[in-house]
């Protein structure tokens, strides 16, 4: 058929496949302990190709010669050199590594297997890889250091942590059922981040991503290349730039200038532009409330008897209808909720999302039914009376959910939102699967 064709040639060129000659080891020019050059040296663990790391190799010295630029005029690193010439980019390299032997498990066994394993190859490097980089590197100095930007890496990284999260509840590896090139690149991607800078709060939020990291870290053909190390104890200190050193020819023109008159200070603060002010939440801006959500999060949290007589009443003695809108939630696509395990996990997934809204929201969420299909119903406290706009734009779950404000004129209503708050069981005459609270 044409598409198995196209298929073919995709994967392997169309029989023009490049072959190392027999016996000749593939060059790797690269230091060791390098993420990106690990990703070549796995895919050759599995492929059974011989790829040397050169010796010596300096960094700043070796990348600069002009047999290294001819192979990569930009000098970067890893550069793999092969009979038919040099291929730099360490995605380009593991590719070429991994097609090198015929019908590779590693490049999938058929045009969607394909696909994917270039989906999550990409969703590594543009949704992992950078986000940990706009995080760790101005930390470490290459770059200026921007609070909010770093706020927004973070951000970024646990929702794209919070998309592998819910893939991996339900598949222990990324394409298929075993290693492919996809896993091999995710998973140095993932290290880089995991030795310097995802301590162990920051990454227990993402069990499953925790799961799978360990587990291919620990597969032989992995260990032989990355070996033993440990996770990042502590997200590295701002490094402070030095105060540049003043010339010797400034400070002896100063001892024989004459001393001026001192400048006033105002011409001092001018020459200094102020830090602007991070721009507020919109939230933020809207009339004080008497409802302090803190206050009833710290209540709800350590009511553990007569929760109605002391949390909910509790609840309506400080809710503010005016300051606060209450929210019911019901997820549009409960037919596809057939499995326990991972209808909790897309729940959980979802809460993680909507950390982003955790200083101004309140919220429970119900995995209803003793057999599937199970229903997913939630109950949230918002600041102000929508939904705040932010939360809909970052956070894609949002559209999965039916959305309904609640009137509390309608008494049925009212105590369905104690339900809620309290897990009252049977629900709605059925059984709960689990609750959960974003609190």
């Amino acid at each position: 058929m044409e598409v198995n064709v196209i298929a073919t040639n995709l994967r392997f060129g169309s029989g023009a496949r490049p072959a190392a000659p027999v016996g000749m080891a593939l060059v790797l020019h690269c230091g060791s302990g390098n993420k990106n050059a690990f990703k070549a040296l796995i895919a050759a663990e599995y492929t059974g190709v011989k790829v040397e790391l050169t010796k010596n190799f300096e960094m700043g010295v070796s990348n600069k010669t002009p047999e290294f630029l001819k192979m990569n005029p930009l000098g970067k690193i890893p550069v793999l050199e092969t009979p038919e010439g040099a291929v730099f980019e360490s995605n380009a390299i593991a590719r070429y590594v991994a097609r090198l032997k015929d019908n590779s498990s590693l490049c999938g066994s058929s045009l969607i297997d394909y696909s994917h394993i270039e989906q999550w190859m990409d969703f590594s490097a543009t949704e992992v890889d950078a986000n940990i980089g706009r995080w760790l590197y101005p930390r470490l100095g290459f770059g200026p250091y921007v609070p909010a930007l770093e706020e927004f890496a973070i951000t970024s990284l646990k929702r794209s942590l919070g998309a592998l999260n819910t893939h991996l509840a339900s598949n222990t590896y990324l394409v298929g059922h075993s290693v492919t090139l996809a896993d091999i690149v995710m998973t140095c991607n993932l290290y880089y981040g995991f030795v310097r800078i995802l301590i162990k709060s920051f990454t227990s939020e993402f069990p499953h991503v925790e799961r799978y990291f360990w587990t291919m870290v620990n597969q032989p053909n992995f260990k032989k290349v990355i070996g033993d190390f440990k996770q990042a104890e502590s997200v590295p200190p701002v490094q402070k730039k030095a105060a540049p050193p003043k010339e010797s020819k400034a400070k002896e023109a100063k001892k024989e200038a004459p001393k001026e008159a001192p400048k006033p200070k105002v011409e001092a603060s001018e020459e200094e532009e102020a830090p602007k002010p991070k721009p507020k939440n919109p939230l933020d801006l809207l009339p004080p409330s008497k409802m302090i959500l803190d206050e009833w999060k710290r209540l709800y949290s350590n009511t553990k008897t007569n929760f109605r007589e002391i949390a909910i009443k509790g609840f309506w003695d400080m809710y503010d209808p005016e300051g606060y809108s209450l929210w019911f939630c019901d997820y549009k696509y409960n037919d596809e909720n057939t499995v326990s395990f991972v209808t909790m996990n897309k729940v959980g997934g979802f809460l993680q999302r909507m950390d982003l809204c955790r200083k101004y929201a309140f919220g429970k969420m119900l995995v209803i039914g003793s057999t599937p299909p199970f229903k997913v119903k939630g109950l949230w406290l918002f600041r102000g009376q929508d939904i705040p706009k932010f939360v809909m734009d970052e956070v894609y779950d949002m559209e999965l959910y039916e959305w309904t404000k609640v009137d509390l004129s309608d008494e049925a209503q009212k105590e369905r939102v104690n339900a809620m708050i309290e897990d009252q069981e049977p629900f709605e005459g059925e059984d709960l699967l689990d609750a959960k609270c974003f609190k």
